[in-house]
């Protein structure tokens, strides 16, 4: 399989700490493929990266073939490369209806200027019906519970048929059968042709659902392969267990 992202040397420090070191990896287009590794080991950091959300200090990101000269956030979602964070961002006073057309326009304030249109109008609908949402879209999102919130977010990314989703722990914090539903829109968006990068601490989600699985320690790559590869590598052990 062809790489849709690769990341050659990507390096970011913040005074002496280096919290990404020389990272080189690829995410092969039509993978679910998993970023773990202990807590502090770079996986948000290179997100923050590969999204233009923080510049990196030297190495290369190149998406679709093409190198990305400055890495701008609107830019890459536009060219189809998104992500989502941690803690669900949405804007909690707008409706789910409104939330889903400013990931669109990359702006709340687009939403001032002109009223939603048809097309982004239907287009939201559609999302919101995928996520089993639908009943809520005139809803303001600070009505939704955390979960909902998650799944409000993915929706959001989705707007812009994006071709590489980068999903920054989709399941923290939610319930088991959040978990399950997450995993459910995941392995069907695969199905239809959509590539992820996930950082994931539930390992039993990432062995069942993810392959490769690529392993990040003190801010590189120490391991990639298939999930029970990577679970009996001994380098893998020792950075979790600190053997």
């Amino acid at each position: 399989m062809s790489a849709l992202l690769e990341v050659e040397g990507v390096a970011k420090r913040f005074g002496g700490v280096a919290a990404v070191d020389d990272c080189s990896l690829e995410v092969p287009e039509g993978t679910v493929t998993a970023l773990i590794g202990p807590n502090g080991s770079g996986k948000t950091t290179l997100f923050n990266i590969i999204t233009g959300y923080l510049p990196a200090d030297s190495g290369a990101i190149r998406f679709e073939g093409k190198r990305v000269n400055r890495p701008d956030p609107a830019r890459l979602y536009r060219s189809g490369l998104t992500r989502t964070f941690q803690q669900a961002r949405v804007f909690p006073s707008l409706t789910l209806i409104e939330n889903l057309v400013a990931a669109i326009h990359q702006s709340w304030r687009s939403l001032l200027r002109a009223r939603v249109s048809p097309s982004d109008h239907e287009r939201a609908r559609e999302v919101l019906d995928q996520f089993g949402l639908l009943r809520l879209a005139e809803r303001r999102a600070g009505e939704l519970s955390f979960g909902q919130r998650k799944l409000l977010e993915f929706g959001a990314v989705l707007m812009g048929r994006p071709r590489l989703v980068l999903l920054d722990e989709p399941t923290s914090g939610v319930n088991p059968v959040m978990v399950e539903e997450m995993e459910r829109h995941i392995r069907s968006l695969r199905e239809e042709g959509l590539t992820f990068l996930v950082v994931e601490h539930d390992m039993n989600l990432v062995m069942r659902l993810c392959n490769p699985v690529i392993v990040l320690d003190h801010g590189t790559k120490i391991a990639e392969g298939q999930p029970d590869e990577v679970r009996n590598d001994p380098g893998v052990l020792d950075a979790y267990l600190g053997a």
